[in-house]
Protein backbone atom coordinates (compact mmCIF):
# COMPACT_ATOMS: atom_id res chain seq x y z
CA UNK A 1 0.00 0.00 0.00
CA UNK A 2 2.66 2.43 -0.21
CA UNK A 3 1.40 3.92 -3.71
CA UNK A 4 -1.55 4.88 -1.63
CA UNK A 5 0.36 6.18 1.19
CA UNK A 6 2.67 8.65 -1.14
CA UNK A 7 -0.50 9.84 -3.22
CA UNK A 8 -2.33 10.64 0.45
CA UNK A 9 0.18 12.40 1.96
CA UNK A 10 0.88 14.42 -1.34
CA UNK A 11 -2.75 15.17 -0.85
CA UNK A 12 -2.25 18.74 0.59
CA UNK A 13 -5.50 20.61 -0.99
CA UNK A 14 -8.24 18.82 1.08
CA UNK A 15 -5.63 19.76 4.24
CA UNK A 16 -5.61 23.32 3.16
CA UNK A 17 -9.58 23.47 3.35
CA UNK A 18 -9.69 21.65 6.72
CA UNK A 19 -7.55 24.45 8.46
CA UNK A 20 -10.07 26.88 6.73
CA UNK A 21 -12.79 25.01 8.05
CA UNK A 22 -10.55 24.98 11.99
CA UNK A 23 -9.82 28.94 11.41
CA UNK A 24 -13.77 29.53 10.66
CA UNK A 25 -14.71 27.65 14.06
CA UNK A 26 -12.18 29.94 15.83
CA UNK A 27 -13.64 32.77 14.89
CA UNK A 28 -16.60 31.66 16.44
CA UNK A 29 -15.05 30.77 19.75
CA UNK A 30 -13.23 34.10 19.74
CA UNK A 31 -16.88 36.26 19.26
CA UNK A 32 -18.66 33.40 21.41
CA UNK A 33 -15.60 34.43 24.30
CA UNK A 34 -15.68 38.45 23.55
CA UNK A 35 -19.58 38.33 23.63
CA UNK A 36 -20.53 35.52 26.38
CA UNK A 37 -24.12 36.27 26.80
CA UNK A 38 -24.82 37.40 23.61
CA UNK A 39 -23.94 35.29 20.62
CA UNK A 40 -23.58 31.74 23.22
CA UNK A 41 -25.29 32.21 26.11
CA UNK A 42 -26.33 28.72 26.97
CA UNK A 43 -22.86 27.91 26.44
CA UNK A 44 -22.19 29.18 29.81
CA UNK A 45 -19.01 30.98 29.22
CA UNK A 46 -17.19 33.09 31.65
CA UNK A 47 -14.86 35.72 29.52
CA UNK A 48 -11.51 35.93 31.09
CA UNK A 49 -8.39 36.80 29.73
CA UNK A 50 -6.55 33.48 29.93
CA UNK A 51 -9.62 32.41 27.95
CA UNK A 52 -9.33 35.20 25.88
CA UNK A 53 -5.42 34.48 25.33
CA UNK A 54 -6.56 30.71 24.18
CA UNK A 55 -8.62 32.05 21.72
CA UNK A 56 -6.44 34.26 20.39
CA UNK A 57 -3.26 32.19 20.55
CA UNK A 58 -5.36 29.20 18.92
CA UNK A 59 -6.18 31.32 15.95
CA UNK A 60 -2.24 31.84 15.44
CA UNK A 61 -1.77 28.22 15.70
CA UNK A 62 -4.21 27.28 12.75
CA UNK A 63 -3.26 30.59 10.26
CA UNK A 64 0.60 29.09 10.74
CA UNK A 65 -0.84 25.89 9.94
CA UNK A 66 -2.91 27.44 7.13
CA UNK A 67 0.69 28.77 5.98
CA UNK A 68 2.57 26.37 6.24
CA UNK A 69 0.30 24.02 4.27
CA UNK A 70 0.38 26.50 1.56
CA UNK A 71 4.04 27.38 1.56
CA UNK A 72 6.06 24.46 3.03
CA UNK A 73 4.40 21.03 1.85
CA UNK A 74 6.71 18.93 3.37
CA UNK A 75 6.32 16.00 6.54
CA UNK A 76 2.36 15.95 5.71
CA UNK A 77 1.31 13.65 8.80
CA UNK A 78 3.28 15.49 11.38
CA UNK A 79 1.55 19.04 10.25
CA UNK A 80 -2.12 17.03 10.50
CA UNK A 81 -1.06 15.44 13.63
CA UNK A 82 -0.01 18.66 15.24
CA UNK A 83 -3.52 20.45 14.11
CA UNK A 84 -5.63 17.28 15.37
CA UNK A 85 -3.64 17.66 19.14
CA UNK A 86 -4.44 21.67 19.18
CA UNK A 87 -7.90 21.30 18.23
CA UNK A 88 -8.11 18.37 21.01
CA UNK A 89 -6.77 20.24 23.73
CA UNK A 90 -8.52 23.46 22.33
CA UNK A 91 -11.88 22.10 22.56
CA UNK A 92 -11.71 20.26 25.38
CA UNK A 93 -11.28 23.04 27.50
CA UNK A 94 -13.50 24.78 25.70
CA UNK A 95 -15.78 21.82 26.75
CA UNK A 96 -14.91 22.26 30.28
CA UNK A 97 -15.28 25.83 30.18
CA UNK A 98 -18.95 25.61 28.89
CA UNK A 99 -20.03 22.81 31.43
CA UNK A 100 -18.71 20.30 29.99
CA UNK A 101 -20.72 17.29 27.35
CA UNK A 102 -23.50 18.73 27.94
CA UNK A 103 -22.29 21.95 26.37
CA UNK A 104 -22.65 19.85 22.94
CA UNK A 105 -18.77 21.30 21.70
CA UNK A 106 -18.01 17.58 21.42
CA UNK A 107 -19.09 17.63 17.86
CA UNK A 108 -16.80 19.86 16.86
CA UNK A 109 -14.19 17.31 17.56
CA UNK A 110 -16.54 14.70 15.65
CA UNK A 111 -16.66 16.60 12.50
CA UNK A 112 -12.43 17.21 13.07
CA UNK A 113 -11.77 13.76 13.65
CA UNK A 114 -14.14 12.62 10.21
CA UNK A 115 -12.60 15.75 8.49
CA UNK A 116 -8.94 14.52 9.54
CA UNK A 117 -10.19 10.86 8.93
CA UNK A 118 -10.52 11.51 5.56
CA UNK A 119 -7.37 13.24 4.94
CA UNK A 120 -5.02 11.04 7.20
CA UNK A 121 -3.40 7.41 6.65
CA UNK A 122 -3.61 4.34 7.95
CA UNK A 123 -3.47 4.04 12.05
CA UNK A 124 -3.07 7.32 12.38
CA UNK A 125 -6.83 7.68 12.56
CA UNK A 126 -7.13 6.08 15.44
CA UNK A 127 -4.73 7.80 17.05
CA UNK A 128 -6.63 10.68 16.72
CA UNK A 129 -9.87 9.32 17.85
CA UNK A 130 -7.70 8.10 21.25
CA UNK A 131 -6.31 11.71 21.54
CA UNK A 132 -10.31 13.11 21.31
CA UNK A 133 -11.45 10.25 23.91
CA UNK A 134 -8.30 11.20 26.10
CA UNK A 135 -9.42 14.96 25.72
CA UNK A 136 -12.78 14.81 26.61
CA UNK A 137 -12.67 12.01 29.37
CA UNK A 138 -9.58 14.22 31.12
CA UNK A 139 -12.00 17.22 30.81
CA UNK A 140 -15.09 15.42 32.21
CA UNK A 141 -13.15 13.36 34.98
CA UNK A 142 -11.67 16.50 36.36
CA UNK A 143 -15.17 18.48 36.07
CA UNK A 144 -16.67 16.25 37.83
CA UNK A 145 -14.44 16.80 41.03
CA UNK A 146 -13.32 20.40 40.40
CA UNK A 147 -17.09 22.18 39.03
CA UNK A 148 -19.30 19.23 40.38
CA UNK A 149 -20.63 17.90 36.98
CA UNK A 150 -23.20 14.81 36.90
CA UNK A 151 -21.47 11.99 37.33
CA UNK A 152 -23.70 10.37 34.86
CA UNK A 153 -21.97 12.75 32.09
CA UNK A 154 -18.90 10.96 32.47
CA UNK A 155 -21.09 7.77 30.98
CA UNK A 156 -21.86 9.96 28.06
CA UNK A 157 -18.54 11.46 27.26
CA UNK A 158 -17.90 7.70 27.16
CA UNK A 159 -20.78 7.33 24.44
CA UNK A 160 -19.01 10.29 22.71
CA UNK A 161 -15.52 8.44 22.51
CA UNK A 162 -16.96 5.56 21.18
CA UNK A 163 -18.75 7.81 18.41
CA UNK A 164 -14.98 9.63 18.19
CA UNK A 165 -13.65 5.89 17.04
CA UNK A 166 -16.56 4.97 14.89
CA UNK A 167 -16.17 8.16 13.06
CA UNK A 168 -12.62 8.12 12.12
CA UNK A 169 -13.21 3.89 11.32
CA UNK A 170 -16.08 5.04 8.41
CA UNK A 171 -14.22 8.06 7.84
CA UNK A 172 -10.82 6.62 7.28
CA UNK A 173 -12.81 3.78 5.22
CA UNK A 174 -14.49 6.13 2.84
CA UNK A 175 -11.37 7.93 2.50
CA UNK A 176 -9.24 5.33 1.41
CA UNK A 177 -12.02 4.07 -0.67
CA UNK A 178 -12.24 7.84 -2.09
CA UNK A 179 -8.03 7.89 -2.68
CA UNK A 180 -8.32 4.45 -4.48
CA UNK A 181 -10.66 6.15 -7.00
CA UNK A 182 -8.49 9.04 -7.11
CA UNK A 183 -5.18 7.37 -7.88
CA UNK A 184 -7.26 4.99 -9.94
CA UNK A 185 -8.53 8.21 -11.84
CA UNK A 186 -5.44 9.49 -12.22
CA UNK A 187 -3.31 6.45 -13.40
CA UNK A 188 -5.81 6.16 -15.89
CA UNK A 189 -5.41 9.62 -16.75
CA UNK A 190 -1.78 9.31 -17.34
CA UNK A 191 -2.42 6.01 -19.32
CA UNK A 192 -5.09 8.13 -21.62
CA UNK A 193 -2.37 10.96 -22.11
CA UNK A 194 0.41 8.99 -22.70
CA UNK A 195 -1.37 6.72 -25.11
CA UNK A 196 -2.55 10.01 -26.31
CA UNK A 197 1.14 11.19 -27.21
CA UNK A 198 1.84 8.16 -28.88
CA UNK A 199 -1.13 8.10 -31.08
CA UNK A 200 0.00 11.91 -31.89
CA UNK A 201 3.93 10.67 -32.45
CA UNK A 202 2.74 7.81 -34.66
CA UNK A 203 0.26 10.24 -36.63
CA UNK A 204 3.35 12.83 -37.55
CA UNK A 205 5.94 9.91 -37.96
CA UNK A 206 3.36 8.34 -40.90
CA UNK A 207 4.63 8.42 -44.18
CA UNK A 208 1.39 8.72 -45.45
CA UNK A 209 -0.74 11.70 -44.78
CA UNK A 210 -3.82 11.95 -43.00
CA UNK A 211 -6.74 14.55 -42.75
CA UNK A 212 -9.35 14.11 -40.68
CA UNK A 213 -12.23 16.50 -42.45
CA UNK A 214 -15.87 17.01 -41.08
CA UNK A 215 -18.88 16.28 -43.23
CA UNK A 216 -19.40 19.88 -44.47
CA UNK A 217 -15.43 19.61 -46.10
CA UNK A 218 -13.66 21.76 -43.16
CA UNK A 219 -10.36 20.22 -42.13
CA UNK A 220 -9.69 19.40 -38.59
CA UNK A 221 -6.97 17.59 -37.67
CA UNK A 222 -3.79 16.92 -40.44
CA UNK A 223 -0.65 15.52 -39.92
CA UNK A 224 2.97 17.26 -41.54
CA UNK A 225 2.84 15.06 -44.55
CA UNK A 226 -0.62 15.73 -45.72
CA UNK A 227 0.27 19.60 -45.22
CA UNK A 228 3.55 18.58 -47.02
CA UNK A 229 1.71 16.94 -50.20
CA UNK A 230 -1.30 18.83 -50.39
CA UNK A 231 0.64 22.25 -49.18
CA UNK A 232 -2.12 23.73 -46.95
CA UNK A 233 -1.92 27.05 -45.45
CA UNK A 234 -1.86 27.08 -41.45
CA UNK A 235 -5.03 27.18 -39.63
CA UNK A 236 -8.20 26.20 -40.31
CA UNK A 237 -9.55 25.62 -44.31
CA UNK A 238 -11.80 24.48 -46.31
CA UNK A 239 -10.93 20.99 -47.87
CA UNK A 240 -13.08 22.08 -51.54
CA UNK A 241 -10.19 25.14 -51.22
CA UNK A 242 -6.92 23.51 -50.31
CA UNK A 243 -7.64 20.15 -52.73
CA UNK A 244 -10.64 20.53 -55.10
CA UNK A 245 -9.93 17.11 -56.75
CA UNK A 246 -10.19 15.28 -53.22
CA UNK A 247 -13.17 17.34 -51.96
CA UNK A 248 -15.12 16.24 -55.27
CA UNK A 249 -13.80 12.62 -54.60
CA UNK A 250 -14.99 13.17 -50.97
CA UNK A 251 -18.34 14.48 -51.84
CA UNK A 252 -18.65 11.53 -54.08
CA UNK A 253 -17.69 8.56 -51.65
CA UNK A 254 -20.08 10.29 -49.00
CA UNK A 255 -23.06 9.85 -51.43
CA UNK A 256 -21.90 6.25 -52.57
CA UNK A 257 -19.25 4.60 -50.46
CA UNK A 258 -17.68 1.90 -52.87
CA UNK A 259 -14.75 3.16 -54.65
CA UNK A 260 -11.67 2.00 -52.38
CA UNK A 261 -9.59 4.40 -53.31
CA UNK A 262 -9.20 7.36 -55.63
CA UNK A 263 -6.52 9.08 -57.66
CA UNK A 264 -5.58 12.92 -58.21
CA UNK A 265 -2.77 15.28 -58.47
CA UNK A 266 -1.83 17.59 -56.28
CA UNK A 267 -1.09 21.51 -57.13
CA UNK A 268 2.67 20.44 -57.53
CA UNK A 269 1.37 17.80 -60.43
CA UNK A 270 2.10 14.78 -58.09
CA UNK A 271 0.23 11.90 -58.21
CA UNK A 272 -1.69 11.16 -55.22
CA UNK A 273 -4.19 8.11 -54.11
CA UNK A 274 -6.62 8.72 -51.42
CA UNK A 275 -8.47 6.02 -48.90
CA UNK A 276 -11.78 7.15 -47.17
CA UNK A 277 -13.16 5.77 -43.93
CA UNK A 278 -15.58 6.69 -41.48
CA UNK A 279 -15.25 7.44 -38.12
CA UNK A 280 -17.96 5.99 -35.06
CA UNK A 281 -17.57 9.94 -33.87
CA UNK A 282 -20.70 11.51 -33.23
CA UNK A 283 -20.32 14.27 -35.64
CA UNK A 284 -19.26 11.61 -37.96
CA UNK A 285 -15.64 13.18 -39.34
CA UNK A 286 -14.22 10.98 -42.29
CA UNK A 287 -10.62 10.08 -42.03
CA UNK A 288 -8.47 10.54 -45.64
CA UNK A 289 -5.22 8.10 -45.76
CA UNK A 290 -3.22 10.03 -48.81
CA UNK A 291 -0.40 8.13 -50.26
CA UNK A 292 2.46 9.40 -52.94
CA UNK A 293 1.44 7.15 -56.05
CA UNK A 294 5.22 8.02 -57.16
CA UNK A 295 6.79 7.05 -53.90
CA UNK A 296 5.05 3.69 -54.06
CA UNK A 297 6.21 3.14 -57.80
CA UNK A 298 9.53 4.06 -56.78
CA UNK A 299 9.92 1.37 -53.98
CA UNK A 300 8.48 -0.89 -56.15
CA UNK A 301 11.05 0.00 -59.02
CA UNK A 302 14.15 -0.12 -55.86
CA UNK A 303 12.55 -3.88 -54.88
CA UNK A 304 12.67 -4.74 -58.25
CA UNK A 305 16.52 -3.28 -59.01
CA UNK A 306 17.38 -5.23 -55.54
CA UNK A 307 17.05 -7.98 -56.81
CA UNK A 308 18.18 -6.79 -60.79
CA UNK A 309 21.09 -5.98 -58.25
CA UNK A 310 21.95 -9.60 -57.05
CA UNK A 311 21.82 -10.95 -60.43
CA UNK A 312 24.07 -8.71 -61.62
CA UNK A 313 27.58 -10.55 -59.92
CA UNK A 314 26.60 -13.79 -61.65
CA UNK A 315 25.71 -11.75 -65.05
CA UNK A 316 28.93 -10.52 -64.48
CA UNK A 317 30.98 -14.19 -64.01
CA UNK A 318 28.74 -16.34 -65.75
CA UNK A 319 28.16 -14.44 -68.94
CA UNK A 320 31.14 -12.51 -69.66
CA UNK A 321 33.87 -15.10 -69.72
CA UNK A 322 32.20 -17.11 -71.94
CA UNK A 323 31.76 -14.53 -74.18
CA UNK A 324 35.00 -13.50 -74.03
CA UNK A 325 35.92 -16.87 -74.84
CA UNK A 326 33.53 -16.81 -77.94
CA UNK A 327 34.79 -13.46 -79.19
CA UNK A 328 38.73 -14.53 -79.52
CA UNK A 329 37.56 -17.70 -80.45
CA UNK A 330 36.07 -16.16 -83.53
CA UNK A 331 38.57 -14.16 -83.89
CA UNK A 332 41.00 -17.13 -84.40
CA UNK A 333 38.61 -18.24 -86.83
CA UNK A 334 38.13 -15.05 -88.61
CA UNK A 335 42.23 -15.37 -89.35
CA UNK A 336 41.48 -18.51 -91.36
CA UNK A 337 39.60 -17.38 -94.48
CA UNK A 338 37.56 -20.59 -95.91
CA UNK A 339 34.79 -18.34 -97.40
CA UNK A 340 32.02 -16.38 -97.87
CA UNK A 341 29.79 -18.02 -96.36
CA UNK A 342 32.17 -18.43 -93.00
CA UNK A 343 32.69 -14.77 -92.86
CA UNK A 344 28.58 -14.36 -93.21
CA UNK A 345 28.75 -16.69 -90.10
CA UNK A 346 31.28 -14.88 -88.12
CA UNK A 347 29.56 -11.44 -88.65
CA UNK A 348 26.53 -13.04 -86.93
CA UNK A 349 28.63 -14.37 -84.04
CA UNK A 350 30.31 -11.07 -83.55
CA UNK A 351 26.87 -8.96 -83.66
CA UNK A 352 25.24 -11.33 -81.27
CA UNK A 353 28.35 -11.40 -78.98
CA UNK A 354 28.55 -7.35 -78.68
CA UNK A 355 24.45 -7.56 -78.19
CA UNK A 356 25.20 -9.75 -75.31
CA UNK A 357 28.26 -7.86 -74.19
CA UNK A 358 26.23 -4.74 -74.46
CA UNK A 359 22.87 -6.29 -72.51
CA UNK A 360 25.74 -7.17 -69.55
CA UNK A 361 26.88 -3.71 -69.36
CA UNK A 362 23.67 -2.46 -69.13
CA UNK A 363 22.37 -4.55 -66.42
CA UNK A 364 26.08 -3.98 -64.51
CA UNK A 365 25.25 -0.24 -64.83
CA UNK A 366 22.34 -0.63 -62.71
CA UNK A 367 23.95 -1.54 -59.64
CA UNK A 368 25.84 2.17 -60.26
CA UNK A 369 23.06 4.59 -60.75
CA UNK A 370 22.89 5.30 -56.91
CA UNK A 371 26.12 6.69 -56.67
CA UNK A 372 24.95 9.91 -58.10
CA UNK A 373 27.05 13.35 -56.99
CA UNK A 374 24.54 15.80 -58.43
CA UNK A 375 25.77 19.74 -59.21
CA UNK A 376 23.84 22.13 -61.19
CA UNK A 377 24.97 21.64 -64.98
CA UNK A 378 24.68 24.83 -67.57
CA UNK A 379 22.76 23.51 -69.81
CA UNK A 380 23.90 25.17 -72.74
CA UNK A 381 26.76 24.03 -72.65
CA UNK A 382 26.36 20.73 -71.13
CA UNK A 383 24.51 20.01 -74.08
CA UNK A 384 26.35 21.49 -76.74
CA UNK A 385 29.50 19.73 -75.70
CA UNK A 386 27.64 15.84 -75.75
CA UNK A 387 25.70 16.73 -79.33
CA UNK A 388 29.50 17.69 -80.27
CA UNK A 389 31.11 14.34 -78.93
CA UNK A 390 27.70 12.33 -80.41
CA UNK A 391 27.92 13.13 -83.82
CA UNK A 392 31.34 12.89 -84.07
CA UNK A 393 31.35 9.32 -82.66
CA UNK A 394 28.33 8.79 -85.01
CA UNK A 395 30.00 10.25 -88.21
CA UNK A 396 26.75 12.38 -88.53
CA UNK A 397 26.46 15.73 -90.35
CA UNK A 398 26.14 18.62 -87.28
CA UNK A 399 22.71 20.19 -88.74
CA UNK A 400 21.08 16.96 -87.90
CA UNK A 401 20.85 17.85 -84.02
CA UNK A 402 19.36 21.30 -83.32
CA UNK A 403 19.61 22.83 -80.19
CA UNK A 404 17.17 25.45 -78.17
CA UNK A 405 18.67 26.03 -75.05
CA UNK A 406 18.38 29.51 -72.64
CA UNK A 407 21.54 30.58 -71.96
CA UNK A 408 22.07 30.27 -68.57
CA UNK A 409 19.54 27.14 -67.91
CA UNK A 410 20.86 25.07 -65.25
CA UNK A 411 19.94 21.26 -64.42
CA UNK A 412 20.66 19.61 -61.07
CA UNK A 413 22.02 15.96 -62.26
CA UNK A 414 25.45 14.16 -62.16
CA UNK A 415 27.23 15.05 -65.17
CA UNK A 416 28.12 11.54 -65.96
CA UNK A 417 24.61 10.42 -65.27
CA UNK A 418 23.25 13.08 -67.70
CA UNK A 419 25.56 12.20 -70.25
CA UNK A 420 24.44 8.47 -70.22
CA UNK A 421 20.31 9.82 -70.16
CA UNK A 422 21.33 11.62 -73.21
CA UNK A 423 23.08 9.17 -75.25
CA UNK A 424 20.11 7.01 -74.97
CA UNK A 425 17.83 9.08 -75.37
CA UNK A 426 19.20 10.64 -78.34
CA UNK A 427 20.72 6.99 -79.65
CA UNK A 428 17.09 6.05 -80.18
CA UNK A 429 15.74 9.93 -81.27
CA UNK A 430 18.29 9.29 -84.36
CA UNK A 431 17.35 5.50 -84.36
CA UNK A 432 13.93 6.54 -85.45
CA UNK A 433 14.71 10.45 -86.79
CA UNK A 434 14.65 11.12 -90.68
CA UNK A 435 18.40 12.09 -90.09
CA UNK A 436 17.21 15.18 -91.96
CA UNK A 437 18.53 18.52 -91.11
CA UNK A 438 16.74 19.35 -87.89
CA UNK A 439 15.28 15.87 -87.36
CA UNK A 440 16.06 15.98 -83.56
CA UNK A 441 15.73 18.61 -81.18
CA UNK A 442 16.57 19.60 -77.56
CA UNK A 443 15.24 21.84 -76.03
CA UNK A 444 14.70 23.67 -72.31
CA UNK A 445 11.33 24.88 -71.47
CA UNK A 446 10.05 26.24 -67.82
CA UNK A 447 8.76 23.29 -66.01
CA UNK A 448 5.76 25.73 -64.75
CA UNK A 449 7.12 25.44 -60.76
CA UNK A 450 9.05 27.23 -59.17
CA UNK A 451 12.40 25.74 -59.07
CA UNK A 452 11.44 22.90 -62.16
CA UNK A 453 13.14 22.86 -64.94
CA UNK A 454 12.42 20.61 -68.36
CA UNK A 455 15.07 19.37 -70.76
CA UNK A 456 12.68 17.99 -74.20
CA UNK A 457 14.00 15.51 -76.73
CA UNK A 458 12.20 15.58 -80.17
CA UNK A 459 12.84 13.90 -83.20
CA UNK A 460 10.59 13.34 -86.56
CA UNK A 461 9.69 10.31 -86.27
CA UNK A 462 6.80 7.88 -85.97
CA UNK A 463 6.27 8.25 -82.00
CA UNK A 464 4.93 5.81 -79.87
CA UNK A 465 1.90 4.39 -80.19
CA UNK A 466 -0.67 4.45 -77.45
CA UNK A 467 -1.05 0.61 -77.06
CA UNK A 468 3.03 0.90 -75.68
CA UNK A 469 3.42 4.39 -73.88
CA UNK A 470 2.90 2.18 -70.44
CA UNK A 471 5.36 0.17 -71.58
CA UNK A 472 8.34 1.89 -72.43
CA UNK A 473 10.36 1.94 -69.47
CA UNK A 474 10.29 -1.54 -68.18
CA UNK A 475 13.34 -3.30 -68.69
CA UNK A 476 13.78 -5.66 -71.29
CA UNK A 477 11.06 -3.70 -73.61
CA UNK A 478 12.09 -3.29 -76.92
CA UNK A 479 11.09 -2.72 -80.48
CA UNK A 480 14.41 -2.61 -82.10
CA UNK A 481 15.71 -6.30 -83.49
CA UNK A 482 19.45 -4.86 -82.17
CA UNK A 483 17.47 -3.10 -79.01
CA UNK A 484 18.43 -4.57 -74.87
CA UNK A 485 15.41 -2.98 -73.81
CA UNK A 486 17.02 -1.41 -70.69
CA UNK A 487 18.22 2.02 -72.37
CA UNK A 488 15.14 3.57 -71.32
CA UNK A 489 14.86 1.79 -67.66
CA UNK A 490 18.51 2.96 -66.70
CA UNK A 491 17.76 6.29 -68.15
CA UNK A 492 14.61 6.96 -65.79
CA UNK A 493 16.30 5.21 -63.00
CA UNK A 494 19.48 7.00 -63.56
CA UNK A 495 17.16 10.35 -63.35
CA UNK A 496 15.50 8.93 -59.95
CA UNK A 497 18.95 8.87 -58.12
CA UNK A 498 19.36 12.59 -59.19
CA UNK A 499 15.84 13.73 -57.54
CA UNK A 500 14.49 14.51 -61.14
CA UNK A 501 12.67 12.11 -63.46
CA UNK A 502 12.25 11.06 -66.99
CA UNK A 503 8.41 10.81 -68.86
CA UNK A 504 7.06 10.66 -72.03
CA UNK A 505 6.05 14.36 -73.70
CA UNK A 506 2.71 14.78 -74.50
CA UNK A 507 3.23 15.05 -78.32
CA UNK A 508 2.05 11.81 -80.07
CA UNK A 509 2.84 11.84 -83.20
CA UNK A 510 6.72 11.79 -82.72
CA UNK A 511 9.66 10.90 -80.53
CA UNK A 512 9.13 13.10 -77.23
CA UNK A 513 10.77 12.74 -73.83
CA UNK A 514 11.08 15.09 -71.06
CA UNK A 515 13.63 15.70 -68.30
CA UNK A 516 13.00 17.34 -65.84
CA UNK A 517 14.46 18.20 -62.45
CA UNK A 518 15.41 21.11 -59.91
CA UNK A 519 17.63 24.33 -61.22
CA UNK A 520 17.72 26.14 -58.20
CA UNK A 521 19.67 24.24 -55.39
CA UNK A 522 21.07 20.19 -55.17
CA UNK A 523 20.60 18.19 -52.10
Amino acid sequence: MDWLSSTWEANWRPFQYFNLYRLVMAGFFFLAVLLPHQWAGRLEFTSSDALVSLVIAYLIAIIGGLFLSIHWQHRFNFQLSSQVLLDVLVVSLFMYTAGGVSSGLGVILLVSLAAASLVGRGRLVLFYAALATLGVLVAQIYGVFAQDFDLASVFQAGILSAGFFATAILARLLGQRAMINEDLARRRGEALENQSRISQRVVERMQDGMLVVRRDGAVIGRNPVAEAMLMLPVGDVALAAAAPALSAALATWLENATADAVQFRASDARELRARFERTSSSAGEVLIFIEDVGRIKERAQQLKLASLGRLTANIAHEIRNPLSAISHAGELLREERRGEMQDRLLRILNDNVFRLDRIVNDVLELGRQNRAEPELLLLDEFCGSFVEHLLAAEGLDASIVRLDLEPGARLCFDRAHLHQVLWNLVGNALRYSSRTPGAVRLEVRSGGLPGRVELHVIDDGAGIPDSLREQVFEPFFTTHNLGTGLGLFIARELCSANAAGLELGPDRNFGHFVIFGRNDTCH
